[in-house]
């Protein structure tokens, strides 16, 4: 009998086909990348098949993410990926345990335990996937295989992002800008795939026993495969590595073939090549262009937009020099006395700056007559010091400031720039012609150039023939607002159901600007951006993006025909205005440029337990630069020579300050303590609680980067906050400790610091962390180890009491209860002693600037951003400036706040911050800047509490963004930026007017029930229809308005911060387009919202909806608080709560919606 099977695995990078004969041997297989055109791919496959075996009647199966549509339409059984693959693994590699599987964008794990199988998927995220690793290659200039080359060399691993290929790449340009090696990048990148993996994927189930390596990447890739052996610490007799493994699912789904199903292979290779046309899914959007007249136009408008250029070969006098050292490319521009560009140049860096920017240099020597000479020189950018130390350049400028002066010179009323570059992209908001405000893409770059290069380069198109594509596209796709992965997968759609390139090309331009303005800017209405608006940077150079940006924010931009150095033109135009007469340049002459050599080494700081990892630029006369130091030490200089004060130093220290009993003293043993979110408040009272009731404390040490990769195997979930996943580390810790038990309490309520605040609970994280350590760490779950995490609140010392007496009075500790309330008495004592010495240091560091007449910047977070692994050094970078830093805690007492704030101001460490903020408007020699932590839900609230509290007193306002990776790129420009708009304020001698911080509330009365429509959002079909007769009934006019879903997203994009939950931004989304729609005399119009009172972001609804609708104009519609809290009350209330109470217990069957009642 001649029975074959054929297995066919549609990926979402390339097709795999596998062919058994009767006995289930191989006889044949291949793979080929389809750059999105799978039945051309699968067909070209076939035939290579036909060519060897002639014509064979094959039994097929399909399986893989793309291949479910095309098995419908091809009649062709449909199998899992997960059952191919374990098929294949049951009779290729019967001994496996786990299997790790990579492709092009998803990555799996799949756990045999049992007889069970249970597999874990990439859901949100392709970081850590073959095309995370491809990008990566491309950002060092080489290819999979040639980073795999690297890596076999290297010496030292920096940590690198791997959940998002943007974030990798911004972790990466400042490496390979200071001068890091690609042998260690490259494993580097490895590492941090398989970190992303057993972190992202594996979310705190270990991976033990035999383990096999699947998929394209782990195949091909050795040093990937190593770096998983390494970290995961298997020996040889546990590491699967099987024949073929990229194959392995096409193999499985041959293997699961079935004989009622056959089809000749001429058959199946005819039915593919007549094109199967698949069902329209994806929505289009409107052309850019509507004629050829209407583009001629753009063109030509565009084009006026000219640098005056001279011919430097016969150029006499000073020249100026601006070199922009960026995150991708080096650019260079030389000027002439009245601003002539002169010499322009623009090159990728090749992973190498210096090199590339020598390179522009002896080019311009070459040029240049004898009569001409470089006068003064400035860099800027990403590698503005290290080119600055190497070439000795006169001049260094923070980037913002460069991109400034370049657009003035092309329009001197500039008041907004728009900067979209490879990776980082950059508004600059201008204000009485000084830099205001910087906001930079610090969570993604979905709208950056290198987002588009990417998906050029997936199919196969040059960057130009793609962007030349879009202008003409007729039915553009809409791809939203997404990150590159979740477009991949709506792209690959489209092609499916026909998409030409063009419409893709046209989609992306579109997607590009709408993330710029509505994830970076936040707009709202185009005329926030101002009226004269130059846009810069190379992706600009892209008609259809311009385009795009002029449709969606109804502006005429003024592109500059060197959009792409305006770095380089602004630094030049720095030098030519910072050279003084008779000044001689100190930048190295062309022979000594010729004659430079310099060389990269790694060395570990040992100043202090940071131990940072220090990157040495050794230059020829004995010369070095230094990066990856947090302080000075790393510069073999004293810490902080002039004792700049420091409080998140000083705080860090006397939190912890705490000398624990000796084994002889403690009577009652050792409880071990992790130095984690909510001790950052309250160790001070454990530590002397725990002392006075005859324990020794073990404390977990300081934060690490160890630290964090201890526990790394026990965090369920990757998109939590890095301060939530460090516990897992300091828990691990403590369990190698041997301590009697681990006492981590959950604590809801803090103290209630602000008692005219709505509320002081702690968020959920903080909250209620140690029950997800108690559920996910395996010697706590198996019992091995005792850990005690109570429910308590801070609320008063009874409160506590209370709490503690239940928890130490059990059997197991059977501490006499008047013990116990002894000890609470002494540390909750001790607690508003280290409050008060904290507010006396604020004071102190006040008195201290005005005696100096520094400056001070209040770092305002939460507590646990004073862990240096958290905070990442900015403390230390700030004070490098010669400015004093300050915790928000050690001001907050000193300025009440005005209220009802526009939010719901309930969470105890916000109140600080607002406190804080508050206090800050107030001073002239005080700024703000706020830490943030990627992954900070509640931040969507605070960040824009904070800003209108900060900017409507004429401050401003800078919000720093901060994960595991230490990457101080942006931090510094952001920082550097500040500083620079306060010196010029400072020179202008600019007046502020301080507003009060409170929000107006309009009340809803009992008049304005006769007249007024009521809108109320759609949070559930069913229960919500429910509601409208009932109030129609009750008097009411309420309204649930009918809007579309992808409108709600789109509207909710623009009045929602972009950080905040998804159903809050279609709840926003939906009431806004209501009111934007015309449909409603919104004189007389008034909207409705439930208030839970509960710890989430579900009660500060009703504050994103208030501020949505300052934003649109309408400040006085009265928005209407339903709640059983007593949180707002007005004529509507009790009449509206009564309603849903009868409505809800009528239908008892239905289930309340969350954010309702």
């Amino acid at each position: 009998m001649n029975y074959k099977t054929l297995g066919i695995d549609i990926g979402s990078t390339t097709v795999k086909i596998a062919i058994l004969d009767e006995n289930e041997n191989l006889i044949f297989a291949d793979y080929k990348r389809h750059f999105a055109n799978i039945q051309e791919t699968l067909a070209d496959l076939l035939q290579e098949a036909f060519d060897q075996y002639g014509e064979m009647t094959l039994h097929p199966v399909i399986t893989g993410s793309g291949g479910l549509t095309l098995a419908n339409h091809l009649g062709v059984p449909f199998t899992q990926e997960v059952i191919a693959v374990s098929t294949s693994l049951q009779k290729l590699a019967p001994k496996t345990d786990v299997a790790i599987e990579l492709g092009g964008e998803d990555a799996k794990i799949i756990y045999f335990e049992n007889g069970n199988v249970e597999q874990r998927m990439n859901g949100i995220c392709a970081g850590g996937t073959g095309s995370f690793i491809d990008q990566m290659a491309s950002l060092l200039q080489t290819d999979a295989t040639g980073l795999n080359e690297y890596a076999k060399d290297y010496k030292a691993l920096y940590p690198i992002a791997a959940r998002c290929g943007v974030f990798a790449k911004t972790d990466i340009q400042p490496l390979i800008n200071d001068g890091a090696t690609k042998p260690d990048l490259s494993a580097s990148i490895f590492q941090a795939v398989v970190n992303q993996t057993i972190s992202g994927l594996a979310c705190g189930k270990p991976i033990r026993g035999h383990v096999a390596f699947l998929g394209g990447p782990l195949h091909f890739l050795s040093e990937l495969r190593e770096s998983f052996i390494r970290t995961l610490k298997l020996d040889e007799e546990h590491t699967i590595i099987p024949e073929n493994s990229h194959l392995f699912a096409a193999i499985g789904s041959a293997l699961n073939a079935k004989e009622d199903s056959s089809i000749s292979l001429t058959e199946m290779k005819d039915r593919l090549r007549n094109s199967i046309k698949l069902d329209f899914e994806v929505e289009r959007m409107e052309p850019l262009f509507a004629s050829q007249e209407e583009y001629d136009a753009f063109a030509k408008r565009q084009s006026s937009y000219k640098v005056k250029t001279g011919d430097l070969a016969t150029y006499k006098g000073n020249c100026y020099l601006g070199i922009d050292a960026g995150s991708t490319t080096t650019k260079t521009a030389l000027v002439g006395e009245d601003g002539t560009l002169l010499y322009s140049f623009y090159s990728s860096n090749n992973g190498n700056p210096l090199k590339t920017t020598i390179r522009s240099i002896k080019e311009i020597y070459e040029l240049l007559p004898k009569d001409a000479k470089i006068a003064y020189s400035c860099s800027t950018g990403y590698g503005e010091a290290l080119i600055k130390a190497a070439l000795i350049l006169d001049e260094g400028e923070v980037e913002t400031v460069s991109h400034y002066y370049a657009a003035a010179f092309f329009d001197p009323e500039v008041d907004c720039i728009l900067d979209i570059g490879g990776q980082d992209m950059k508004c600059i908001k201008i204000r009485n012609k000084t830099v205001d405000s910087v906001q930079l893409n610090e969570a993604c770059s979905s709208g950056c150039g290198s987002f588009i290069e990417t998906f050029a380069k997936s199919l196969n198109y040059t960057v130009q023939d793609f962007a030349k594509a879009a202008v003409f596209a007729q039915h553009p796709i809409d791809l939203g607002t997404r990150c590159t992965v979740f477009m991949n997968s709506k792209v690959k759609q489209a092609q499916k159901e026909g998409a030409e390139v063009s419409d893709i090309s046209a989609g992306l331009a579109y997607s590009v600007i709408k993330n710029a303005l509505y994830k970076v800017i936040k707009v709202s209405d185009a005329s926030e951006l101002g009226k004269h608006i130059v846009v810069q940077g190379g992706t600009f150079y892209n008609d259809a993006v311009l385009r795009s940006f002029e449709k969606i924010a109804g502006c005429e931009a003024i592109r500059p025909d060197i959009a792409g150095i305006m770095g380089a033109f602004g630094a030049a135009l720095i030098a030519r205005e910072r050279h003084e007469a008779g000044y001689q340049t100190s930048m190295l002459s062309i022979e000594q440029i010729n004659a430079l050599t310099f060389d990269t080494k790694l060395a570990r700081c040992q100043g202090c337990t940071n131990h940072c990892l220090l990157t040495i630029n050794r230059f020829s006369g004995n010369r070095q630069y230094i990066t990856g130091n947090r302080c000075e030490r790393g510069l073999g200089k004293e810490k902080n020579k002039d004792n700049i004060p420091n409080l998140y130093e000083y705080k860090n220290k006397r939190l912890f300050d705490y000398t624990p009993l000796s084994a002889e003293e403690a009577a009652r043993g050792t409880v071990g303590i992790p130095r984690v979110l909510n001790m950052y408040e309250n160790y001070p009272f454990w530590a002397t609680f725990f002392k006075k009731l005859g324990f020794s404390v073990v404390l977990s040490p300081q934060s690490t980067r160890k630290i964090y990769e201890l526990g790394i195997d026990s965090i369920p979930s990757e998109s939590e906050c890095y301060p939530a996943k460090l516990a897992h580390g300091h828990v691990t810790w403590l369990i190698h400790q041997n301590v009697d038990f681990i006492f981590y309490p959950c604590i809801p309520y803090e103290r209630n610091e602000f008692p005219d605040s709505n509320n002081h609970y702690n968020c959920p994280i903080v909250t209620s962390y140690a029950e997800n350590i108690k559920n996910n760490v395996e010697d706590i779950t198996s019992g091995k180890v005792r850990f005690y995490n109570p429910f308590m609140a801070f609320t008063s010392e009874e409160t506590l009491s209370s709490q503690l007496v239940k928890t130490f009075t059990a059997p197991e500790f059977a501490i006499p209860e008047s013990e116990i309330r002894d000890a609470v008495s002494e540390g909750y004592k001790e607690l508003a002693v280290v409050r008060m010495e904290m507010q006396k240091k604020g004071e102190e560091v006040l008195a201290y600037m005005e005696k100096t007449g520094k400056r001070g910047i209040v770092l305002a977070g939460r507590p646990y951003h004073v862990d240096p692994e958290i905070n990442h050094g900015i403390p230390e970078l700030i004070n490098s400036y010669g400015i004093a830093v300050l915790t928000e805690d050690s001001v907050s007492h000193l300025h009440q706040v005005e209220r009802p704030l526009i939010v719901m101001d309930q969470w105890m460490y916000h109140s600080r911050l607002y406190a804080a903020a508050n206090f800050v408007k107030t001073r002239d020699d005080l700024d703000l800047i706020q830490l943030n932590s990627f992954g900070c839900g509640l931040d969507a609230v605070t960040t824009d509490a904070v800003n209108d509290i900060l900017t409507k007193s004429g401050k401003i306002y800078t919000c720093l963004k901060i994960d595991e990776v230490n990457n101080l790129g942006a931090a510094r420009i952001r920082i550097r930026s500040l500083l620079s708009a306060i010196r010029v304020r400072e020179k202008k001698q600019t007046k502020r007017t301080i507003i009060p911080s409170n929000y107006n509330r309009v009340v809803f009365t009992e008049e304005m029930r006769k007249n007024y429509t009521i809108l109320c959002p759609q949070m559930s079909p069913i229960h919500f229809e429910l509601l409208e007769p009932a109030f129609c009934a009750a008097g009411y006019n309420l309204v649930v308005p009918d809007v579309p879903s992808r409108t709600c997203v789109d509207v909710g994009l623009k009045y929602v911060n972009n950080d905040a939950c998804y159903p809050s931004l279609i709840v926003v989304g939906q009431l806004m387009s209501a009111v934007m729609s015309g449909n409603y005399d919104m004189n007389k119009t008034a909207i409705l919202i439930s208030q839970t009172g509960g710890g989430c972001r579900a009660s500060n609804y009703i504050g994103f909806i208030r501020r949505a609708l300052e934003k649109a104009g309408y400040p006085n519609v009265p928005v209407i608080s339903i709640n059983l809290s007593g949180l707002e009350t007005d004529a509507f209330t009790d009449p509206a709560r009564t309603i849903c109470i009868r409505v809800w217990r009528y239908f008892p069957s239905l289930s309340v919606p969350h954010t309702s009642l």
